[in-house]
């Protein structure tokens, strides 16, 4: 056996944080522009519809789920540093082209979705990240690691729409830079600082990244990832078989928590213009200060799970979690019997019927909006006249918002980590890379399906629906996990090596 050396320990660690590093601006790059994709939008290309957004959205999971299990295959067997700087630097090509879909003099849509679709590319390689950090620590440290990788990417989740906060100050026309044709404004900014920040990451793979194995005992193993014709055996601990039957229930669990993650990140923007009258620029930066707040609340949730999982285990604290989430959707049903404001543009151009609903509608229309000369340059605010259900469903209040989104940001946290750790803990010391190929492929699903479905049903049938939808597939995944609960065991824990 070979024992591992002090500097092999530090060079380990040192490479597993920039993995906790990659991972973390990977989902930045996802959630950088989510709050402000709608609003752009509609700037570049009049012609997008909420159904669209969905689609350009969906397109960075899409580029994720194909690419997953590539850069997990390419990891098994040549050195991780080669797809790690590749993925990252597809990915900063791809918001370098964001930042120019507003050139060209059509199709701008189509552009746009393109850009994010390179981006998700790039980001397939989470597979790599994870396969690595599962075969670089002993089982004792796999917990916490994979526990702290999972609140980088969630981490990263969230306080994405921080950062465009941040950026909404420079505001929608900004500055142009003419040498370049850049426009450097509230939309841009946000994908540029990403571009930024994925350089400064692929500098640092460079410079301290290092390829590391050890066995479940700690001791420093060979790796078949190193560079020459190094090469090393499996330890007689990966002997045994893989219980598939819990991998594709995590798998299929990992889908729900990101398809409900997914529709609460989408449903933002569109939601908060239609119920509480917000402009382009108040639903960005209204929803950058809730998510803010929620990013913190799930700083804390992630010291909190560690410590707790030691005690009541990984299992319970995933139920606990899908509850969490279950309840938070719950409460965003419509119950009250006001309804929200119309838009007022529609009316204005009589481009509407006049209708019993509407003439029961005008006391809540502006009358100042109304009288607006012709020629206006205000923004029209509040729910479109061209979704039905805008004229009988009762608008959902800011206090249910706002508790939704605090229980929603305590509820994802939690089952994120507690499935990966979980699946982690399943698959043992055999290869990980494509396991979690599979794995991060399915949740690209989740976020490919997520957007579609909730932009699609919100749009034609309304909050109500898409909520109740959400809440029933939220109740399924429930009852799965008490049908496999028993499964749910560690490798080594399933064939006796050691004990829960």
């Amino acid at each position: 056996d070979v024992v591992e050396t002090q500097e092999h320990y530090k060079s380990r660690w040192r490479s597993i944080w920039i993995m906790y590093l990659t991972m973390f601006l990977s989902s930045v790059g996802f959630s950088i522009v989510i709050m402000s994709v709608w609003p752009y939008l509609q700037k570049i290309d009049p012609t997008a519809d909420a159904s669209f957004l969905g689609w350009i959205i969906a397109s960075y999971s899409i580029g994720q789920m194909v690419a997953s299990p590539l850069f997990g295959l390419w990891s098994n067997y040549r050195p991780r540093r080669e797809p790690l700087v590749v993925s990252t630097t597809i990915s900063v090509a791809a918001n370098c082209l964001y930042a120019y879909v507003h050139l060209p003099h059509s199709h701008n849509k189509y552009y746009m979705l393109t850009a994010r679709a390179l981006v998700g590319f790039g980001a397939g390689n989470v597979a790599v990240v994870r396969s690595y950090i599962a075969g670089a620590t002993s089982l004792t440290e796999r917990t916490s690691a994979m526990a702290n990788t999972s609140a980088c990417q969630a981490v990263g989740f969230i306080l994405g729409p921080v950062f465009q906060t941040c950026f909404t100050l420079i505001g929608e026309e900004g500055i142009t830079w003419k040498l370049i044709d850049l426009q450097l404004n509230m939309y841009t900014a946000p994908v540029l600082f990403g571009a930024l920040l994925g350089v400064i990451n692929i500098i640092l793979i460079f410079a301290i990244f290092r390829e590391h194995r050890v066995d479940d005992m700690g001791r420093q193993c060979k790796s078949i990832n190193s560079e020459g014709e190094e090469s090393g055996v499996l330890d007689q601990d990966a002997e045994g078989n893989v219980d598939h039957v819990a991998v594709v229930a995590i798998n299929f669990l990992f889908f729900v928590i990101l398809f409900v993650f997914a529709v609460f990140e989408t449903i933002a923007t569109p939601l908060t213009m239609d119920m509480y009258s917000w402009t382009r620029k108040e639903a960005v930066f209204y929803n950058g200060i809730i998510l803010s707040v929620v990013g913190i609340e799930s700083v804390i949730v992630f010291m909190v799970v560690k410590m707790l999982s030691k005690k009541t285990g990984e299992r319970a604290i995933l139920h606990g979690g899908l509850l969490i989430v279950l309840v938070g959707f719950f409460i965003l049903l419509p119950w009250g019997k006001r309804l929200p404001n119309i838009q007022w543009q529609e009316i204005k151009n009589n481009s509407i019927p006049r209708t019993t609903s509407t003439e029961m509608l005008m006391p809540f229309w502006s009358l100042e909006a109304l009288q607006l000369p012709s020629n206006h340059t205000v923004e029209p605010v509040g729910c479109p006249i061209t979704q039905s259900w805008c004229l009988n469903t009762p608008m959902i209040y800011l206090g249910q918002y706002i508790s939704s989104d605090i229980l929603i940001g305590l509820g994802y946290p939690v089952c994120n980590v507690m499935s990966y750790t979980l699946y982690s803990k399943i698959l043992g010391p055999k290869p990980q890379g494509v396991y979690m190929g599979w794995l991060t492929a399915s949740g690209s699903g989740a976020r490919i399906l997520g957007p579609v479905f909730v932009s699609q049903i919100y749009t034609h049938l309304g909050p109500r629906w898409a909520f109740s939808l959400i809440c029933g597939v939220v109740v399924v995944s429930l009852l799965l996990l008490e049908i496999v609960y028993k499964r749910l065991i560690a490798f080594s824990v399933r064939y006796g090596r050691m004990q829960e």
